[in-house]
Order: C-alpha cells, then sequence, then structure tokens
C-alpha cells in the first residue's frame, strides 16, 4: 500500500427533507449567490424548498450553468459575483452545477481569466461553497475535483479546487430524474469505481472490498430503480453510492487509472455525448486492449463481481469484459460508437490531440495517443 494522506472536510447532510436546514448551515452575514441548471429544480419542487428554508436571508440567483459546463457561461456567473462581491455560493442541481461552481469560486478571487485556472489543473484559493445535489453521479458534492468545457475549441479538462463546506443529499429528489440521467448516473459512478479498482492486485484489501461493494451495489439497484424510482432506499443507495464512489475514500494508497475519464472527455468534447454515456463506450475497450497488463485485477474482477470461475484466464477475462458491457446495455447505454452515432472519424481526432499534447494515460503511463486509437477502434 501506497503512502497517502487522507482528509475529507465536507459535511454530509443525508436524507428526507434535509433542505429545510439550509439556513443554518450557511453563515448568517455570507453575501450568497445560488447557482443552477436549466430549471428542473422548478418542477421537481426543489427551488421552492430552497426559497423557503432561505425565506428570510437575502441573495442573487445565477440560470443555466449546462450539463459539461462551459467556461463561457461561467465568465458570466463570475462576472455578476465580482459585481456583487459574492462570498458563498450555493450550487443547488446535479454534479456540473456544482463543478460550475467550483471554478465561479475560484474565478471570483482571480484577477485573470478564470480559464486560465483550467488549464493549470489547480485553483490556489476561492470563496466558500457547498451544495444541493439533485443527480446522483459526479460525486462532486464531496470532493475536490471539477471538469469543465471550452465550446470555442473542443476542450475539456479537469482542475481540483476546494471541497464543498457542506452537501444536502435527498434521495427524494431523484424521484423525477429522466431515465437517461439515471442511466448516465450508474455509468458514471460504475466507471468512477472502475478507474480506482481496475490497475493491480495486492495493494489493500480494504480498498478492493469496498470498490467490490459499491460495484456489486450498483448492479443489484440498476434494475430496482427501473422497477420503481420511487423507491426511498434504493434511491438512498444509488445517491450514496455516488457519493463514495468519488470522495478518496477508496483510493487510498492505491494506484489509479483514469484513461477510461480522459479519453471519455475527448469524445464529450468533439461530438457532444453526455459524460456518462461516453464512459459506457469506452471502458469495456480500454479493459480489452489493456487486458495483459490488468490481467491479475480483471481475473479477481471476473470472480468476486460476476462469479466467473471457469474456463481459461483468457475466457474469464473476456466473459468479465462482455459483463461489464451487458451492463451499461442493460441500462439503456449504447458501448459503441456506431450505436451512439458517433461517427468513427472522431477516432483520428482525438488521436492526433493526444499525440501531438505527448499525452500518456494509464496507472503505468502507458497509454498513447495510438493506444487511444486502438481503444476507441475496438468501440466502432
Amino acid at each position: 500500500m501506497k503512502n497517502f494522506i487522507f482528509q475529507n472536510p465536507t459535511k454530509l447532510v443525508f436524507g428526507k427533507g434535509q433542505i429545510s436546514k439550509l439556513s443554518s448551515l450557511i453563515p448568517e452575514d455570507a453575501k450568497l449567490m445560488i447557482t443552477y441548471g436549466g430549471g428542473s429544480v422548478k418542477t421537481n419542487g426543489v427551488y421552492n424548498q430552497v426559497t423557503e428554508a432561505l425565506k428570510n436571508r437575502q441573495y442573487i440567483e445565477f440560470w443555466g450553468i449546462e450539463p459539461n459546463p462551459t467556461i463561457e457561461t461561467l465568465r458570466k456567473a463570475i462576472a455578476l459575483g465580482k459585481a456583487n462581491n459574492i462570498d458563498f455560493i450555493l450550487a443547488v442541481g446535479g454534479g456540473s452545477v456544482l463543478d460550475g461552481t467550483k471554478l465561479i469560486a475560484a474565478g471570483i478571487l482571480y484577477a485573470g481569466d478564470a480559464w486560465e485556472i483550467v488549464l493549470k489543473g489547480k485553483a490556489d484559493k476561492c470563496i466558500p461553497f457547498a451544495s444541493i445535489m439533485t443527480l446522483p453521479a459526479t460525486g462532486s458534492e464531496m470532493n475536490s475535483g471539477a471538469v469543465i468545457s471550452r465550446t470555442e475549441t473542443k476542450e475539456k479538462y479537469a482542475f481540483s479546487s476546494k471541497y464543498p463546506q457542506f452537501s444536502i443529499l435527498d434521495p427524494e429528489t431523484t424521484y423525477s430524474l429522466p431515465a437517461n440521467q439515471v442511466a448516465n448516473g450508474l455509468a458514471d459512478i460504475y466507471v468512477h469505481v472502475m478507474e480506482q479498482y481496475l490497475t493491480t492486485t495486492g495493494q489493500s484489501r480494504v480498498m478492493d472490498r469496498w470498490a467490490e461493494g459499491i460495484l456489486l451495489s450498483l448492479i443489484e439497484i440498476a434494475p430496482l430503480i427501473k422497477k420503481n424510482q420511487h423507491d426511498y432506499d434504493t434511491m438512498s443507495d444509488f445517491m450514496l453510492s455516488a457519493t463514495l464512489a468519488l470522495n478518496d475514500f477508496i483510493r487510498m494508497g492505491v494506484s489509479q487509472d483514469w484513461a477510461t475519464h480522459m479519453i471519455g472527455h475527448e469524445l464529450t468534447a468533439f461530438t457532444g455525448i453526455s459524460h456518462g454515456a461516453s464512459l459506457a463506450i469506452v471502458l469495456p475497450g480500454t479493459m480489452y486492449v489493456m487486458k495483459e497488463q490488468k490481467k491479475e485485477k480483471l481475473l479477481q474482477y471476473a470472480e468476486r463481481v460476476f462469479n466467473i470461475n471457469t474456463g481459461t484466464d483468457e475466457e474469464k477475462m473476456l466473459a468479465a469484459i462482455n459483463k461489464t458491457d451487458e451492463f451499461f446495455q442493460s441500462i439503456g447505454l449504447a458501448t459503441k460508437l456506431s450505436a451512439a452515432n458517433i461517427d468513427g472519424s472522431v477516432i483520428d481526432t482525438i488521436v492526433n490531440r493526444f499525440t501531438k499534447e505527448g499525452t500518456t494515460l494509464g496507472e503505468n503511463g502507458n497509454i498513447t495517443g495510438a493506444v487511444v486509437g486502438e481503444i476507441l477502434r475496438t468501440r466502432v
């Protein structure tokens, strides 16, 4: 097990009715801005809960943070925040709203263009922020990461900021989510776990079992969500799985991959495909092309997650990859570029960008632009 330092300062406020505690969680003297997405919070009741909880507070609102939040939109929010001397931000919505808010919180204190923060990869300082999460997926509610896009150049990059001061998670807010958002959320959670798990064996029994437990939970609850999206316990497991998958808990002292995410980001940047859907396409390809490097862990995954115990090592690995593919398909996601109506010509565009930038990915840093091409060509 590698050396590590662990600290997660986010206060998690979980359960039904917890939005009512909002006023007591935000400092009374805060100059508050609330950030939102496209308006679904007005139809699912969340907006009314927020306004009721803050009825004695003064604040401004910023609407319109889109899925895969763009710097073009966030610049407007930063300007609004600076003009009003905002010193606390509350993000209300899904992970994209919170990711965007992380950059807004940093941009308000930054003299230059906020895209420079993204390119640097880290925000040195930011004003305090918190969240009410309505879409389980990114884990952004309890981590320091965010991913921002730039429309004009078709770029999408991750950067790190501070942690939310608190995050409110009420599973009842997930009841009205569209089926495609649920599917994308499940895929994002699953791949978050796999990026921290599917590397090498023998690093940590505790981390392995924790990761496998989340994967097994996702496989178990996926059909239950399809059957009844209003079951509180099922949606609680959905929501908490998203948080635990990417709040630093399952990566302590172990190596990580993240190649699938980086390739998926490029697919989204060039084609507009949603993030979770991009991951469902890329992960099986990454598993296949890198199966010899990941052999021992892939065999462990096959046995512990899918109970695959018979056949040669090659047969077991291929069976596990197929099972992963089938899981994504079972929740309604395409696992091939053609099934997602994406032209295979985008592969060369992505490979060229990785090659030009000298990018290397994976736990061993050996996934070059050429290997990215191999991975994507398995998914045509």
